[in-house]
């Protein structure tokens, strides 16, 4: 299966960017691993409503561009699905049994992911009605993957 990261804006952080490869390369033993990363947009404080949506609009612009049409898209969303770890890994195992070969986690910037990329969504997925930042969300979403692998593997992970 190959799993895609779709995300708005870069990692700076050192050490997420040694998080996120760390994850990377143990996730190497079960699936196709890729990023898509795309360019934010500055967003000034107190932005008016109308901006933020036009901002989000730009940011879900470019990651559109990413998805493709036969892909299963996860959608990463405060209003979405929470999922305990064994949840996660019993709808991952049930794409693959159903043929799905591709699918793409869209992590928004800042703001959200815009309505296009909502609608587009095959699921939406929720870690936490709490909000997280942008590039911490990768790391967090890299390990619950593999988690997810571990325990379809019937493999040991710490709880």
């Amino acid at each position: 299966m190959e799993i895609r990261i779709l995300s708005v804006g870069k990692i700076k952080e050192k050490y997420l960017c040694d998080g996120i490869a760390e994850y990377a390369k143990r996730l190497g033993r079960y699936c196709k691993l890729s990023f898509v990363q795309v360019t934010d947009e500055k967003t000034p404080d107190k932005a008016s409503d109308a901006l933020n949506r036009q901002i989000k609009q730009v940011e879900g612009e470019r990651l559109f561009k990413h998805i493709r049409g036969q892909d299963y898209v996860i959608a990463l969303a405060i209003d979405g699905k929470m999922l305990d770890s064994v949840e996660l890994s019993g709808h991952l195992e049930r794409l693959g049994v159903e043929g799905k070969s591709c699918i793409d986690f869209v992590i928004g910037g800042s703001l959200g992911l815009s309505e296009q990329v909502l609608a587009r969504a095959d699921y939406k997925l929720s870690f936490s009605r709490m909000t997280f930042p942008h590039q911490l969300m990768q790391m967090i979403l890299l390990e619950q993957i593999y988690r997810a692998y571990r325990i379809m593997n019937n493999e040991p992970y710490h709880k």
